[in-house]
């Protein structure tokens, strides 16, 4: 029996962030500033209704994959929506915020959102984050002054 259940958590593991049938894939100009990833070039964004994949390239040559869909993983390994947050980002951001960015969905359940068209904006600031996040058709961007935190993804020209 313990040879049995160890196979399905192995088997779990591993197939945790294995999603390869995506609805959409995408190129796009990735800049990603925070204190522990610094990115500045192409990268894939590939998503499904469950889950979503930003494949990041430096002079054609993949050098990191960020899978989401109930666990991030990346190459270190995976982790939960939370341990992400704290490791790479900040402790204080919701577990779906990075999803939220990636597909250009409003954050924080849509507090603060003034739409405009196709465009919307929202303003968050508490005593943990001081966030500008904009989405228009063409471009993310989402900067958090007081975590020293940059996403802007754009459309290829």
């Amino acid at each position: 029996m313990l040879k049995l259940s160890s196979f399905f958590l192995f088997f779990f593991l591993f197939t945790s962030c294995s999603i390869k049938n995506y609805d959409i894939n995408q190129s796009k100009i990735v800049i990603i500033k925070s204190p522990k990833i610094k990115f500045a070039d192409l990268a894939y964004v590939r998503s499904t209704d469950k889950a979503v994949e930003l494949e990041l390239f430096i002079a054609g040559t993949a050098i990191e994959k960020i899978q989401i869909n109930h666990l991030v993983c990346v190459r270190a390994g995976c982790m939960s929506k939370a341990g992400f947050n704290e490791d790479y980002l900040s402790e204080f951001y919701p577990n779906s915020l990075l999803q939220n960015i990636i597909l250009g969905h409003a954050i924080y359940n849509g507090k603060n959102k003034i739409e405009n068209g196709y465009a919307f904006t929202q303003i968050i600031q508490t005593e943990n984050v001081n966030i500008t996040y904009k989405v228009t058709p063409s471009m993310i961007y989402f900067k958090d002054k007081a975590n020293k935190i940059l996403f802007k993804i754009k459309d290829i020209k």
